[in-house]
């Protein structure tokens, strides 16, 4: 996909000529910064490896990032190919062996510290007895005890609360473990060293002991090396190195799995490059909590350094424009903050340039690389610090340990012009800081960007609230909070909430994202209003890029569509179905990273087209697209191959044979029939 539109020159980019056949309109330029997309989609740039797209519909309020990462947890089936990306160099730890004989009798409360490889390794035990498609996750929050297994699969809960430990008990373990039995399943349930359990769980506890982070990063290392990212020599020098006396003393302070991981990574980056080995070392040092509180009092006294620290920080790996416009709106609020002084007699006018501001803040450019699609291009220059964990060290200090900083970081972003990416680098970092914040009150932090008319402050909250949710014991909260916005009539706040379902949070909790999208959809037809609309298929369709969530999708627009007509749900269904039938779902045009038709829907999931048809063709705002998209199915080959066609219609046959619907589309067919046999005799 591409958008039409071209972008004129600015003072931090050279752009990349582009086809200029086409006339250009005075209101799809580039105006200070903004990027305006008049229709369709633009591919962008990357954020931190993850490949996204802006699209908007005509206005500079609807440009936005619309990438969706995929979450680490989750409450459903985790796709085998996740499970498999999981385990590809999984080292088995000292305590595995203990951990599958205890779980021979179907349940195993895994204890572990955090960061320790626990769920990992939970993840192997259970893919040797259900394979790596048959494990699904539980809600955190799930009270073991109560709670019953749905088929033969493995099952994972990772976090347990203190209220679920204390209500499990030898007794309830047994009778579980007899009902996971008749079922086939396993159940697995990571339990963090704080947590205190009954005494009488004894038998059913092994603490998990980590594998040596060596072994971790020595298997890691070979997995790059087996994927073609490192080739003979570069493996031979990175395992030198790790085999060093600097990298074992590292190692032996650092003693997790994530953490030989993350020195892998690191060690392997550095080989390729041709870095010195020691850079990978100090790199990792920066990211510690220590590091970061040095290098933000040597700064104390600069608002030019703070605000571009905290820009680079917040933006990280965006273009050099984003972060230094950020930097720029910060600055004065730095100032205002502090009581600046009055400028000197002969003041510098010029100032350092940028590379020189960045360089002494510890952060620098990349090589600048070409962005956009095929004809809406430009060049793209991140920015970056050194070491892996800085930006997020940083920024944590700075919104939670220095009083009044996050507002001025709010003040900043809401005056910010926007730019691809900016929504995604900055929610996720975002997300990562209230994540380890404190009070209760920390997610309402974010309402004034949930209310916003900017859809691309929306999308940062939905974006920033998936993050926060990927934290076991914290699903609850951000679920909480979206319940609370849901039923707001606000159109803003309601839209933010599909957006949040739009989000890695959607994927993760597919159930309760359908819960909240019928929830916002509450009212009647008349309160509609379009950006609602366009949020709740958004959302659909990403929920729709997994196979798992077919069903349940369809299962809620059938539910919709049987709604009493006049309201939000039965209006919206109405739309679907139609568009589904006519081409697709979302419609051409509209965004979203998977588009059913019909014919998809007949040929993959025949039970839940079935009941969907056979309510559109008794209704009367679908009943002629329906009607005609099924004939056009029927003249098509290979529509009519793909959706199965005869036997569907069959099937609705025996189920629909008495509704006035289905007679009416077997008249409207006979009819068509004819006409075309006519006109084939007189031709």
């Amino acid at each position: 996909m591409s958008a039409e539109h071209s972008v004129p020159s600015g003072p931090d980019s050279e752009w990349i000529p582009r086809d200029t056949t086409r006339a250009e309109q005075p209101e799809e330029a580039f105006r200070e910064n903004r990027q305006w997309v008049g229709r369709g989609n633009a591919f962008m740039s990357k954020v931190d490896g993850d490949a996204y797209f802006m699209t908007g519909a005509g206005l500079p309020d609807d440009a936005v990032t619309e990438h969706v990462s995929k979450p680490r947890l989750r409450e459903g089936p985790y796709p085998a190919d996740e499970v498999a990306g999981r385990l590809r160099a999984f080292v088995e730890p000292p305590s595995q062996p203990q951990a599958r004989k205890t779980l021979d009798h179907r349940i195993l409360l895994f204890r572990a510290e955090d960061g320790a490889g626990a769920g990992t390794a939970a993840f192997a035990l259970l893919a040797e007895r259900h394979g790596t498609g048959g494990i699904t996750g539980l809600d955190p929050a799930e009270d073991p005890a109560r709670w019953r297994p749905k088929g033969g699969r493995g099952y994972l809960l990772q976090g347990l609360s203190q209220q679920a430990a204390d209500s499990l008990g030898d007794v309830a373990l047994r009778g579980l473990a007899d009902l996971l039995r008749r079922a086939g399943a396993h159940l697995v349930v990571t339990v963090g060293m704080e947590v205190r359990l009954p005494a009488d769980t004894l038998s059913w506890q092994v603490t998990h002991l980590p594998p040596p982070p060596y072994n971790v990063a020595a298997g890691h290392l070979r997995r790059m090396a087996g994927e073609g990212e490192l080739n003979g020599g570069q493996l031979s020098a990175a395992l030198r190195h790790l085999a060093s006396r600097e990298f074992t003393d590292h190692m032996r302070t650092h003693p997790f799995p994530r953490d030989g991981v993350e020195l892998a990574e690191e060690l392997g980056r550095a080989v390729v490059s041709e870095r010195p080995a020691a850079s990978v070392l100090e790199d990792l040092r920066l990211g510690g909590d220590a590091a970061a509180g040095t290098a933000l009092e040597k700064v104390r006294h600069s608002a030019d350094a703070v605000s571009l620290i905290a820009a680079v920080a917040l933006l990280h790996c965006q273009d050099r424009t984003a972060v230094g416009g950020l930097a720029a709106e910060l600055r004065p609020l730095l100032d205002e903050r502090a009581g600046a002084a009055p400028t000197a007699e002969r003041p510098d006018v010029l100032g350092p340039s940028f590379e020189e501001r960045l360089k002494a803040v510890g952060a620098s450019t990349l090589p600048r690389k070409p962005g956009g699609g095929r004809r809406y291009r430009y060049w793209v220059q991140p920015v970056v610090f050194s070491g892996r964990h800085r930006p997020r060290a940083l920024l944590r200090r700075l919104w939670l340990e220095h009083e009044g900083m996050s507002e001025l970081l709010w003040r900043a972003l809401d005056a910010l012009p926007y730019q691809p990416g900016v929504d995604m680098a900055a929610g996720r970092a975002i997300g990562d800081v209230l994540a380890h914040a404190t009070g209760p009150g920390a997610l309402r932090r974010l309402e004034p960007f949930a209310e916003s008319g900017k859809r691309w402050q929306r999308r940062l909250v939905a974006i920033a609230l998936g993050e926060v949710a990927q934290y076991a014991g914290l699903g609850g909260a951000v679920q909480g909070q979206l319940r609370l916005w849901s039923g707001r009539r606000a159109e803003n706040i309601r839209c933010t909430v599909a957006e949040t379902c739009a989000s890695s949070y959607g994927l993760a909790r597919p159930a309760a994202a359908l819960g909240l999208l019928d929830e916002i959809l509450g009212g009647s037809e008349k309160d509609e209003v379009r950006s609602l609309r366009a949020a709740v298929s958004f959302a659909l369709s990403v929920l729709l890029t997994e196979e798992p969530n077919h069903a349940p999708v369809l299962g809620k627009a059938a539910e919709w569509l049987a709604s009493e007509q006049g309201t939000l749900r039965h209006a919206f269904a109405a739309e679907m179905v139609c568009d589904m039938a006519v081409s697709t779902f979302p419609r051409p045009g509209r965004s979203g990273p998977r588009k059913v038709s019909l014919a998809d829907v007949m040929g993959t999931h025949p039970r839940q087209a079935l009941v969907l048809v056979a309510l559109a063709l008794d209704t009367p705002a679908t009943y002629e697209a329906v009607a005609q998209g099924l004939l056009a199915i029927e003249d098509d080959p290979g529509l009519r191959h793909r959706a199965a066609f005869p036997s569907f219609l069959s099937e609705l046959s025996d189920a629909a044979r008495e509704q006035r619907g289905f007679k009416r589309l077997m008249l409207h067919r006979h009819l068509n029939r004819t006409t075309l046999q006519q006109e084939r005799t007189a031709s």
